[in-house]
């Protein structure tokens, strides 16, 4: 991403450059600036393009347009209209960490990421608060930011030597059985199609996962709610594994049933992080305060 600074009407506008991919081609530029950016309103996207603020391969536009795959898109609009800093859901800030919930639809690093709103409302630290784990675009809950480097490399370390453990709430399709399991299997990761794929035995490329699960109730409609935990975080880990053993997360359109989750409705994965559990086994410096404490975000 190529960033400039401009001065106009007295607002710091910083252009955005962004690249058409092939999910959007044929589709209407509003369709795509507003999936990139989930926080701006239809009625600022339209004033931009009144105020010819927004650019096509290089040409100015004042309507809304069709747009077509590896198409140039520049956008001067200000980050207080894409990134509002009153939308970052704080759920517990000292002077060494920062746990933030995070929403739908938002990466937690690059660019127009979590981490850059957190990098824009503490701009005038000395020492940017970075994250020390990710959860996927359209996962949300709980991320937990450093706030200085000592902080930062001890809860590195924590995280994997597995002394820092995330809970997540999945709402899946069907019941699983039993209603307790811890499962283990084998993960591949497919780079050059963005998926991961599981297997029961072990294979050359693939590593070994470890997902456990609990059935926290059960519903009418044939979905259950689980409790999930992971021992190894990888990559679509939990989308996957649920969907192996025959249970996908409704609204993944990834690893889930697309006709189910129509008729679900749910245009993202039903997947929350909703506890952080610090249970450390060895000395952890100035976050000792930390051992046996966890966080809540439902």
């Amino acid at each position: 991403m190529l960033y400039l600074f401009i001065l106009y009407r007295k607002v710091v506008k910083i252009m955005k450059k962004l690249l058409v991919t092939d999910k959007y081609d044929g589709k209407k530029i509003s369709k795509f600036i507003l999936d990139t950016y989930p926080y701006l309103s239809y009625n600022v996207f339209n004033k931009a393009l009144r105020q010819k603020d927004i650019k096509v391969n290089g040409k100015r536009i004042n309507k809304d347009c069709t747009v077509f795959q590896r198409d140039e898109i520049l956008v001067y609009i200000s980050d207080d209209f894409l990134f509002p800093l009153n939308d970052l859901d704080i759920v517990f800030e000292d002077d060494n960490i920062l746990i933030i919930n995070k929403k739908v639809n938002i990466e937690v690093t690059g660019e127009n990421s979590l981490t850059a709103m957190v990098h824009q409302k503490y701009a005038d630290r000395p020492f940017l608060p970075m994250p020390c784990h990710r959860l996927d675009r359209n996962t949300t809950g709980l991320v937990l930011f450093a706030k200085n480097e000592d902080s930062l490399n001890i809860l590195l370390e924590k995280f994997q030597k597995h002394e820092i453990k995330k809970f997540y709430l999945a709402l899946v399709y069907g019941v699983p059985t039993p209603n307790k399991a811890r499962l283990e299997s084998f993960l591949f990761k497919d780079n050059k199609k963005a998926m991961v794929y599981i297997s029961d035995i072990p294979k050359t490329g693939y590593q070994k996962i470890i997902t456990s699960y609990s059935v926290l109730e059960t519903y009418d409609n044939g979905t259950s709610l689980l409790e999930v935990e992971i021992e190894t975080g990888k990559t679509h880990q939990i989308r996957a594994h649920l969907a192996h053993i025959g249970h996908p997360i409704i609204g993944d359109g990834k690893y889930g049933i697309n006709s189910i989750n129509k008729q679900f409705g749910f245009k993202y994965q039903q997947l929350h992080s909703y506890k952080l559990e610090f249970y450390f086994t060895s000395d952890s410096g100035i976050l000792n305060y930390l051992n046996g404490k966890y966080f809540i975000k439902k």
